[in-house]
């Protein structure tokens, strides 16, 4: 569903990514890891085709209208409320308006509705930017460290909606820094560090090659030994 080949991207004489190769397969939900500024929301914007790669190929078996993003900046119109936001883009989309309150309650905010975005907490708004990006049941979704200082009681209820998605015939593409969150969710990660991508598989595979268990702790200290930095 997703595939890059040799992908090289400089920002001035900064090498930000090299030579990035990987794929990720139809209804899978794929976790590329690394620590803040390792090139993940690069790769997103790459493939989103919000920026363009110096050399390599990359491909995505979906239009721009099958697929759906959720950022880190969130972009939601903050004078306008919840169901106002959302409406906006299903008449984008060509969407039904009733299908926004439908949305809202997959995310647990129709209690919201009616809130201003300014007045929303944090994680509310989280799950509004994911209501954005799930609206018109994208076949690929790109997150960018969905659970990112949310609570845990909200990050719980964003990973059940992401394998809702994927059950439901999505292809789901996250970053994170958060190994715990990825072994939980993902099928197949990657692991990311100053752009070049260091090892790539399924979490416990990755394990096994480095002689580690099936743990968070052992997967975490997969990436020191390759690195000698944390992911923070």
């Amino acid at each position: 569903m997703i595939k890059l080949n040799n992908i090289v991207k400089h920002f001035g004489e900064q090498v930000v990514l090299s030579d990035v190769t990987f794929e990720v397969k139809e209804r899978e939900i794929f976790g590329l890891l690394g620590p803040s500024g390792a090139g993940k929301t690069t790769i997103i914007n790459i493939l989103t085709h919000q920026l363009e790669a110096d050399s390599g190929i990359h491909e995505i078996g979906a239009t721009s209208f099958e697929t759906g993003l959720m950022l880190d900046e969130d972009g939601l119109y903050v004078r306008l409320n919840c169901i106002e936001n959302l409406n906006i883009f299903a008449d984008i989309y060509g969407i039904p308006r009733k299908k926004t309150l439908e949305t809202l309650k997959s995310v647990g905010l129709e209690n919201a509705a009616k809130k201003s975005v300014g007045k929303l907490s944090r994680g509310m708004r989280q799950r509004l930017a994911l209501a954005r990006a799930i609206l018109h049941e994208p076949k690929v979704l790109f997150l960018d460290e969905p659970s990112s200082g949310l609570d845990p009681e909200t990050a719980r209820g964003i990973h059940k909606l992401i394998f809702n998605l994927r059950d439901k015939g999505a292809t789901v593409f996250l970053t994170t820094h958060n190994m715990e969150e990825a072994v939980k969710l993902c099928n197949c990660v990657a692991l990311l560090h100053k752009g070049v991508i260091i090892e790539q598989g399924a979490p416990g595979e990755i394990c096994e090659r480095h002689n580690a268990v099936k743990t968070v702790p052992d997967l975490e200290s997969v990436f020191i030994k390759l690195t000698g930095a944390e992911l923070v």
